[in-house]
C-alpha cells in the first residue's frame, strides 16, 4: 500500500510539474507582438506592390496605409495543444487594418499576416456572415484630425469676434496663454455611411474638458477631399444656426443674447489639481507604504505570471485592453480566456454635442491608450513596473512605457479569522490569515475620463476582475433644461448624465472544457413541524434550474436576476460528491441605456444583458469591433447573434458579463470623479471547486492558544519578525478580557 500511495504521489507531482511546464511553454502564444514583428509586418506590407501603401501620417486622406496592427490569437483547439500536451505552438500571426482610401471604392480590409516573426503571406480576415465594414466607421486619425483643426481655424476666424467676446479673450489661433481647443463627439451622424461630427468648443486650460464656452459646431467630413468639408449647423446660446455666417449676423445686429463668460484670471483655476482648502493633514510626513520585506513573492517571465498556486499569460489588445490567458490555480485551469471587451458611456443633455454623445471606447482604440503609471499613486512603489508597445495610427512602433503594473499588497483586511471565546474572560484559540493578493493593473486614458483596469488573485482560488473610473467629466454648456439631465458643477457648467457599461469575455473552463451552466435561487417551503405538529416551519430551499439553451441563458436587464450563477464540470466531482464549479458573483449597478434596438442600442447588443452564456465559436471571439462607434447602426459585429437555441448542456461555454454604473455627475466631481464608490466588476468564486479552502497551503497563517502557564502560544511558519521597514517587534496576542 506504501509503495502505491508513494507512486501515486510522484504520478501527481510529476502531472503538476508537467501542467506548470507546458502553461510556461504556451504563454507566448499569447504574447502581444514584440517591436521587431511589427516592424517585419510593416516592411512586408510594404513590399506588396499592388498595396500601393503610404505612411500612415502622410496628410492625405486618399491614400492606403496600416491602421492599426496587433496579435492575432491562435485557434483554441490548436493552443489547447501546445498547453495542456506540450506539443508546438502554433505560428504567432498578426491582425493588420489596412485602409484602402486612395481608390474608386475606399474600404477597410483586415489581413491575418503570418509567420510571425518573418512574415512570408498574408490572407483577408472576415467577419461573421462576410459582414463588409463600411469605410466611414474607421476611426478618425491624427491626419484627419489635422484636417477637421484647419477646418477649425476658418470656422475660428469667421466668429472671432464672438468667441473672443464670449470668452473675454480667448481665440482658436494666434492666441498665446488664451487658447481655444475642441472635443468631438461621436457617434458621427445619425445612420450608416455618414461621417458628420458634432465638436464643442473649450477654454484650452488645465482640465479644458470642463470649460466649455457654449460654441459647438456640426461638421461634414466624409469626403476624403478636406476642401469639401461643410458646416452643417452651428449652436449657440440655445439656438441653432444653418451656418457661421448666419450665427455672426444676428450676434452683431443683437438678434440673439450675448454671452459674456466669468474672467478667466479668477475663474479657470478650478478644474486644476493644484491643492486648496483647509487640511488638517500633516505635510512634513508622508502617509503609509506597501513594503516587501524579503522582496517579491511572484514571478514575472516576459507574458507569463506565478504568484501562490496561480499561473496565467496576459496581454493589452491594442484595440480593447487587459486580457488574461489559461488561468490556472495549482496547476488546473479554471478559464482560458477573461478579457476586455468594450467599455461605453452613453449620455444625455440639452445641447447638441451631449445629446448626440454615446461613446463606444473600442472605436478610439482604447487598449492603445495605456499611459505611464505613477509609482507611489497608479502603483505602489514597489510594483514592478512594465513597458507595452502599439501600433495604431502610426508608421513605427510607440513604447508606452512602465504602462502595466504588477504588484502584491495586503488588503488590510483578514482573508479569514475567528477568535474562540472560552465566555470566562479568556479564549480556546485564535486564529487568522491575512489577506494578501496579487494585482494586475493598467489604466486607458480616453480622453476625458481614466479607467483603471484590474485583475485580483486571491490565496482562496477567488479572482477579482474591476474597473474604477476616474478622470473629467464630459460636460457641456450650462442652460436651464440641461438640468433635466445632470448638475451644474459650475459657472455655466453642466455635470451631464450618463451610463457607464463595461463587456468582459469569460471562457471558462472548470477541470476541463466541457461544462454546464445552472441558476440558482431560493425558494420558501412550508411544511409541518416534525416535533411539533400543531405548528408549521417556513423556510428556504435551494431552487435549481439548468439552462439547456443560449436564449434560456441570456438574462435581461430589468428582469430578475438569479442569486447564484454557476458554471460546473458534470463529469468531475469534488471529494463531497459535489460537481465541480465556479460561480460568478457581480458586484455592478448596471442596467441598459437605450431601448431594446434604437438606433445606436443596436451596435452594443451586448448590453441588454448583465450575463449571456454561449458555445465557444471560433467565429464568435470578440462582442464588439474598432468600427461599431461610427457605425452602431449597422455593426460588423452584432452580439445579438452569438445567442441562438443551441445546446449548452455538457460543452465549451463562454459567459460574457456587462458591469456598470450610472453617474450622475454632481460638484464633487470637481475637478475629477473619484474612484471610491466608482468600482465595479465581479468575482469568480469556486463554488466546490476543491475539497476546502485552498488557502490552507499558505504560510502566513498565525494560530494563538493559551498555555498549560496561562502564557499565550503562538504557532507561525513565517519569520517573527517582519523587517525593520514594517516592525522591529514580535507578534504578540494576549486574547483575555476582563472588566475595568
Amino acid at each position: 500500500m506504501e509503495l502505491i500511495f508513494v507512486l501515486l504521489m510522484c504520478l501527481a507531482g510529476g502531472s503538476a510539474s508537467s501542467a506548470r511546464e507546458w502553461a510556461h511553454h504556451g504563454a507566448p502564444m499569447f504574447a502581444d507582438l514584440t517591436v521587431q514583428e511589427m516592424k517585419n509586418v510593416r516592411n512586408y506590407l510594404h513590399g506588396i506592390p499592388e498595396m500601393k501603401l503610404t505612411h500612415a501620417r502622410n496628410k492625405a486622406l486618399k491614400k492606403n496605409s496600416i491602421l492599426l496592427m496587433e496579435l492575432h490569437l491562435p485557434k483554441k483547439h490548436q493552443a489547447l495543444k501546445a498547453l495542456d500536451r506540450g506539443q508546438a505552438r502554433p505560428p504567432r500571426q498578426a491582425r493588420v487594418i489596412v485602409q484602402f482610401g486612395n481608390q474608386t471604392k475606399p474600404n477597410i480590409t483586415e489581413y491575418i499576416v503570418s509567420p510571425m516573426p518573418f512574415p512570408m503571406s498574408h490572407i483577408v480576415k472576415t467577419f461573421k456572415g462576410d459582414k463588409p465594414v463600411r469605410f466611414e466607421s474607421r476611426p478618425i486619425t491624427s491626419v484627419e484630425y489635422g484636417h477637421l483643426e484647419d477646418k477649425l481655424k476658418t470656422i475660428a476666424e469667421k466668429a472671432h469676434k464672438l468667441l473672443f467676446e464670449t470668452t473675454g479673450g480667448f481665440s482658436y489661433s494666434n492666441c498665446s496663454d488664451r487658447c481655444l481647443t475642441f472635443s468631438d463627439i461621436a457617434p458621427r451622424g445619425l445612420g450608416p455611411g455618414e461621417r458628420r461630427t458634432w465638436i464643442m468648443l473649450q477654454k484650452f486650460v488645465e482640465g479644458y474638458f470642463i470649460h466649455p464656452i457654449g460654441f459647438e459646431v456640426l461638421i461634414n467630413h466624409q469626403d476624403l477631399d478636406p476642401e469639401k468639408w461643410t458646416v452643417e449647423k452651428v449652436w449657440y446660446n440655445s439656438m441653432y444656426f444653418d451656418s457661421v455666417e448666419e450665427l455672426q449676423e444676428k450676434y452683431e445686429s443683437g438678434e440673439i443674447e450675448k454671452i459674456k463668460l466669468p474672467d478667466h484670471d479668477n475663474e479657470d483655476f478650478f478644474s486644476t489639481y493644484v491643492p486648496r482648502g483647509h487640511s488638517n493633514t500633516p505635510t512634513n510626513i508622508h502617509g503609509p507604504k506597501l513594503v516587501e520585506p524579503q522582496g517579491h513573492r511572484y514571478h514575472i517571465d516576459h507574458n507569463f505570471v506565478e504568484y501562490a498556486g496561480w499561473s496565467f499569460a496576459y496581454r493589452v489588445r491594442s484595440s480593447a485592453g487587459l486580457q488574461v490567458f489559461d488561468l490556472r490555480f495549482n496547476g488546473e485551469r479554471i478559464a482560458y480566456e477573461i478579457s476586455l471587451q468594450e467599455a461605453v458611456a452613453f449620455y444625455a443633455g440639452d445641447t447638441p454635442a451631449a445629446m448626440q454623445t454615446k461613446y463606444i471606447d473600442a472605436g478610439w482604440a482604447m487598449g492603445s491608450s495605456t499611459y505611464e503609471l505613477a509609482p507611489g499613486i497608479d502603483c505602489p512603489e514597489i510594483a514592478s513596473f512594465i513597458d507595452l508597445y502599439h501600433y495604431f495610427d502610426t508608421d513605427k512602433p510607440v513604447l508606452h512605457k512602465n504602462a502595466l503594473c504588477v504588484f502584491e499588497m495586503t488588503t488590510a483586511m483578514p482573508l479569514r479569522r475567528h477568535f474562540n471565546s472560552d465566555f470566562d474572560g479568556g479564549y480556546n484559540f485564535f486564529g487568522g490569515l491575512e489577506n494578501t493578493v496579487l494585482v494586475m493593473r493598467t489604466t486607458s486614458t480616453v480622453y476625458n475620463y481614466d479607467y483603471i483596469w484590474d485583475f485580483l488573485f486571491y490565496q482562496n482560488g477567488v479572482v477579482e476582475v474591476k474597473v474604477s473610473a476616474t478622470g473629467y467629466i464630459h460636460a457641456t454648456f450650462f442652460t436651464p433644461n440641461g438640468l433635466q439631465y445632470g448638475s451644474k458643477v459650475y459657472n455655466y457648467v453642466l455635470g451631464n448624465l450618463h451610463t457607464h457599461l463595461v463587456h468582459y469575455k469569460v471562457d471558462l473552463d472548470i477541470s476541463g472544457q466541457k461544462n454546464s451552466f445552472e441558476s440558482i435561487d431560493l425558494k420558501y417551503v412550508n411544511f409541518t413541524n416534525p416535533w411539533s405538529p400543531k405548528n408549521f416551519i417556513v423556510q428556504s430551499k435551494l431552487h435549481r434550474t439548468e439552462h439547456k439553451t443560449e436564449r434560456s441563458a441570456a438574462f435581461r436587464f430589468g428582469k430578475k436576476f438569479p442569486r447564484y450563477v454557476h458554471f460546473y464540470n458534470p463529469n468531475e466531482k469534488n471529494k463531497w460528491g459535489h460537481q465541480k464549479g465556479y460561480r460568478i458573483q457581480f458586484n455592478s449597478h448596471a442596467h441598459s441605456v437605450l431601448p431594446r434596438g434604437w438606433r445606436e442600442e443596436t451596435g452594443i447588443s451586448w448590453s441588454r444583458y448583465p450575463l449571456a452564456v454561449t458555445l465557444h465559436k471560433e467565429s464568435e471571439t470578440t462582442s464588439s469591433s474598432i468600427y461599431t462607434q461610427n457605425d452602431p447602426w449597422e455593426p460588423v459585429v452584432s452580439f445579438e447573434d452569438f445567442i441562438s437555441n443551441e445546446d449548452i448542456v455538457n460543452q465549451d461555454l463562454v459567459a460574457w458579463v456587462t458591469v456598470g454604473f450610472l453617474h450622475v455627475p454632481h460638484s464633487e466631481d470637481i475637478p475629477n470623479t473619484a474612484t471610491p464608490g466608482n468600482t465595479v466588476g465581479f468575482f469568480l468564486r469556486p463554488f466546490n471547486f476543491f475539497d476546502e479552502d485552498p488557502s490552507l497551503a499558505s504560510r502566513s497563517t498565525v494560530i494563538v492558544r493559551p498555555g498549560k502557564d496561562g502564557k499565550p502560544k503562538i504557532q507561525r511558519w513565517t519569520p517573527e519578525v517582519v523587517g525593520h521597514c514594517v516592525t522591529d517587534k514580535p507578534f504578540f496576542y494576549n486574547g483575555t478580557y476582563a472588566g475595568v
